[in-house]
């Protein structure tokens, strides 16, 4: 079973989160930011992992402490369901295209925390954002993401004019990208690498 349940509770919040990789895309999130609940939603579900999501924080002063945290929980969610990653295919990548806005996510479960994000759009970051989440949100959540997961992540961003289009593109992407990732391979008997661990 690929499963893992991680908590994590702090003065500033509280987090937990059951992850199930090889699921059918069922999602119930619940962290105080619509945006974010919307994006996790569309994670699990494009990514066919069953994905519980309970988070409470510090919402008062800002968004900062609970985006990061959840993205930290999540990266160790998928860490510790892969538990040693033998077997799995390691590298996945996906484009996903939102009305106007098109992304591409490409990764490698290497063991090593990295995420690169190009924004090809005129204007970038300054374009746009939600009631509650930003462009800057979501970076940092992805770089949480990253850290804790113990992946390279490559995030593109081709196209896009609309905040909302964009993001659920990424978000979607990653989450395509994610299950190509961690799917199992019966060819890959062991670790794969050619050094023998990650």
């Amino acid at each position: 079973m690929r499963n893992a349940t991680v908590a994590r509770k702090s003065k500033e919040t509280n987090i937990a989160i059951s992850l199930k990789l090889d699921g059918h895309g069922k999602t119930s999130v619940k962290t105080g930011l619509s945006f974010l609940d919307h994006m996790l939603t569309l994670l699990g579900t494009h990514g066919l992992y069953d994905l519980t999501v309970k988070a409470s924080g510090d919402l008062e002063i800002d968004r900062h402490h609970t985006n990061e945290d959840i993205g930290l929980v999540l990266g160790q969610a998928f860490d510790q369901a892969l538990k040693d990653r033998k077997g799995i295919a390691r590298f996945g990548f996906a484009y996903v295209p939102m009305d106007e806005a098109l992304a591409r996510v490409v990764l490698d479960f290497s063991g090593r925390a990295k995420l690169v994000l190009r924004d090809g759009r005129a204007g970038g970051k300054g374009l746009s954002s939600s009631t509650d989440y930003s462009w800057g949100d979501a970076e940092h959540f992805l770089e949480s993401f990253a850290r804790t997961a113990k992946l390279t992540i490559h995030v593109d961003v081709l196209s896009g004019v609309d905040f909302h289009h964009t993001c659920e593109a990424v978000f979607k992407a990653l989450g395509r990208a994610l299950e190509q990732a961690t799917r199992r391979d019966p060819r890959v008997k062991g670790v794969p690498s050619s050094k023998g661990r990650l």
